[in-house]
């Protein structure tokens, strides 16, 4: 499952080195252009379940950064789900938000949107500095094209907490991301001491863009138990 602003978009140079592997993505509904359609937590939990539902047969499923909540709240229901693969991902427990991680605050990166009483939009956020924050070792071109098709994320989906934590009955694995500016390292390793395994990729927080071909073998092995 993709993180904030992202879409299913942003995993297509990690599908291409893994040609013989039945992959599903997600369209989560709290990143978009419109923000009176932005949904939240909750309604991507909802999505993620569904596309769970719907495949019949062992699953591994991967969720990066703001996926890895929807992802905790959903594949803990589905009872074909094998193991949980967190990409540099919120890896949280239940109570927990995107917001709880970072003491309530709003972290620096966010350009966040409050809309007036009454408006029909949703209050949402845009990430600021992405080339720096999201894409520090994705070749250039690749990065702004990136960039180019970010969306806005739903502030919603960063304040509501998790009601359920896949982790605590479906096996895990955390991938870190030595590099990443969006999530700190350190950050990373409290989180990841919850998982039975850890790996470790030296990249930045986009590796299924800066790093396809190292992210793909590694979930080769996961695949294999």
């Amino acid at each position: 499952m993709h993180g904030a602003w992202h879409g299913p978009w942003c995993w297509q140079p990690l599908i291409d080195h893994l040609p013989d592997v039945d992959v599903r993505t997600v369209t989560l509904s709290s990143s978009g252009r419109a923000p009176a359609v932005l949904g939240d937590l909750y309604d991507d939990a909802e999505v993620v379940a569904k596309a769970l539902a719907a495949i019949d047969a062992p699953t591994v499923v991967v969720g990066h950064s703001y996926g890895g909540c929807p992802v905790s709240e959903a594949a803990g229901t589905v009872g074909n789900v094998r193991r949980v693969v967190y990409l540099s991902a919120l890896m949280q427990d239940v109570g927990d938000s995107v917001l709880s991680l970072v003491g309530g605050g709003y972290p620096p990166y966010w350009d966040v949107h409050e809309q007036p009483h009454g408006s029909p939009d949703h209050d949402y956020f845009e990430v600021s500095e992405p080339m720096e924050v999201l894409y520090g070792d994705v070749e250039p071109r690749l990065a702004q094209q990136a960039v180019a098709r970010l969306g806005r994320q739903s502030l919603a989906s960063a304040v509501q907490p998790l009601t359920r934590a896949a982790w605590h009955t479906v096996p895990s694995t955390y991938i870190l991301c030595e590099d990443d500016l969006a999530i700190p390292l350190p950050v990373q390793e409290e989180m990841a001491r919850r998982a039975q395994r850890t790996r470790r990729l030296r990249s930045s927080h986009s590796p299924f863009l800066s790093r396809p071909a190292e992210l793909a073998l590694m979930l080769r092995e996961e695949l294999a138990g």
